[in-house]
């Protein structure tokens, strides 16, 4: 049985460095001590694949279900690696400290990638460079090939492509990558250098009793490598265009529903490969992390459909899922103790039958816990189960601070000091709240960092249904300090959490 425990959610991105956005290097390594001093076991973060590098910015909008996200190679770390000079590293924009300016970044380092790049070039091919490109042949070749032509081409949409291309014409696509193989082993090398940075960094963690929560967001864009290597897994047309997108129906966050644009799966083609390409994006992942988080877990059982041209995702409907199949397949190959399952939303009595069934831990937000009926809740602390993971909230959700002084209603105020047994204190709704987490029956318990803080709603990471102003929140250099982790650490032992 898994013991009591606790750890931190905090994205890479959101890390304090000297070039626009939190990346792999020596902050990276800070946080992992202050977990380690503050008694945490756990570090979890958002998707590390390489999104779509336009507005928003969205990790969960990716261009490839493997690939990594090269914004977050450190410079610092090249340098040392001899791959950049100190003149490369110190020549940069005066980036905004507080939150990433993405256009910026991503100029800078395409830059410093292309100086580190030209640099390797020109010493002897390292013996762990080949290994890495033999291992991860089965995506990287597509990826690289694929990301060097929408530079070829100068449009990142295959569906406008030739259509020797966009159909990956065997004969078209040998010469093709002859004709761009500067291109395609620049993006090698991106990956590489993303990939051994980041397992430096995961190792390090490990050697401290530090496991790494990983997210793998159920769909991919459009206009990503996986649609176009792989487009009988996906509804398209014969064009390669989709016939239907990805989304939900209207809610609490948006009177008109989300239409997040990206295709949906065709689940009967997957069925019939005994669901291969989800099998190997596992793996993929658990080499990354220690556990993985599968994003939007109710589409399993039965996604929201809309047909592609629609403006809105209101005339969408529910289509069933894989559900009891594709877990069936999921769980032969891994345990069930490796995977958290985002089981919010609109639920339904199938998803939490298909939850009980295969023993899969399912999530708890105390945003949600003092409202509603008491009895059906699950987010109730009377409904909490161990084989669960408590948070006070998600990178979707405001910060505890920002919820509690501009969303709670007075009867969800009434309720949470009825449980205290007393008002929270002003400016310490943040504590009150991790105590409640802490004392859960959950197993496992994972706070926001901005909630450790008690910082206000301008820090949440992403607000559903608005694009503006997301993915975008950064620590201040300076903001963790020595008594946060030593109060962090003496609340995480009094619930036996440590």
């Amino acid at each position: 049985m898994q013991k009591r425990a606790s750890g931190i959610l905090l994205h890479i991105t959101s890390l304090p460095s000297k070039y626009g956005i939190g990346d792999l290097g020596p902050q990276a390594y800070y946080f992992a001590d202050f977990l380690a001093k503050a008694k945490q076991s756990y570090w979890q973060i958002l998707p590390l694949n390489l999104p779509v590098l336009t507005y928003p910015y969205s990790p969960y909008n990716s261009l490839s279900a493997f690939a990594g996200n090269t914004l977050l190679i450190s410079p610092q770390l090249l340098y040392q690696q001899g791959l950049l000079s100190k003149k490369d590293i110190q020549e940069k924009p005066a980036f905004p400290k507080m939150w990433v300016n993405y256009q910026s970044v991503i100029s800078h380092k395409a830059r410093l990638l292309n100086v580190a790049f030209e640099r390797f070039k020109a010493i002897p091919r390292e013996p762990h460079y080949e290994l890495f490109c033999s291992k991860n042949k089965n995506w990287l070749d597509d990826f690289a090939t694929f990301t060097a032509l929408c530079q070829h081409l100068r449009s990142n949409s295959p569906s406008n492509w030739p259509a020797k291309i966009r159909d990956k014409d065997e004969h078209t696509l040998k010469s093709i990558r002859t004709e761009l193989r500067e291109s395609i082993d620049r993006e090698k090398f991106s990956q590489y250098i993303f990939f051994r940075q980041w397992s430096s960094l995961k190792n390090y963690c490990n050697q401290r009793n530090i496991r790494i929560i990983g997210d793998v967001p159920i769909y991919v864009s459009f206009d990503s490598t996986d649609v176009w290597a792989n487009p009988k897994i996906f509804k398209l047309t014969s064009t390669k265009k989709p016939q239907f997108l990805a989304g939900v129906p209207p809610d609490l966050f948006s009177q008109t529903g989300q239409l997040w644009g990206n295709p949906v799966y065709n689940w009967q083609a997957l069925r019939n490969t005994n669901y291969s390409w989800w099998i190997e994006r596992i793996r993929h992942n658990l080499t990354l992390f220690d556990i993985v988080r599968l994003d939007h877990f109710r589409a399993f059982v039965a996604y929201w459909q809309v047909p592609a041209g629609h403006k809105t995702a209101k005339k969408g409907k529910w289509i069933k899922g894989p559900g009891k199949n594709f877990f069936g397949e999921l769980l032969k190959h891994f345990p069930s103790k490796k995977i958290i399952v985002e089981d919010l939303g609109h639920i339904t009595k199938n998803v939490r039958a298909l939850v009980e069934k295969f023993h899969l831990r399912g999530m708890r937000i105390l945003q949600y816990a003092f409202d509603g009926n008491p009895i059906t809740n699950p987010h109730c602390l009377q409904n909490h189960i161990k084989n669960c993971v408590v948070y006070t909230g998600t990178h979707d959700n405001n910060t505890a601070r920002g919820w509690f002084e501009k969303e709670a209603t007075p009867e969800q105020k009434k309720r949470l000091f009825d449980y205290l047994g007393h008002k929270v204190p002003v400016g310490q709704t943040h504590w009150e709240l991790i105590r409640v987490a802490m004392n859960s029956t959950g197993n496992l318990v994972i706070i926001p960092m901005q909630d450790i803080l008690g910082l206000s709603e301008q820090t949440r990471m992403n607000r559903p249904a608005v694009i503006k102003g997301n993915w975008i929140w950064r620590l201040k250099p300076g903001q963790i300090k020595a008594p946060t982790a030593r109060k962090l650490a003496k609340l995480t032992q009094n619930y036996y959490r440590a």
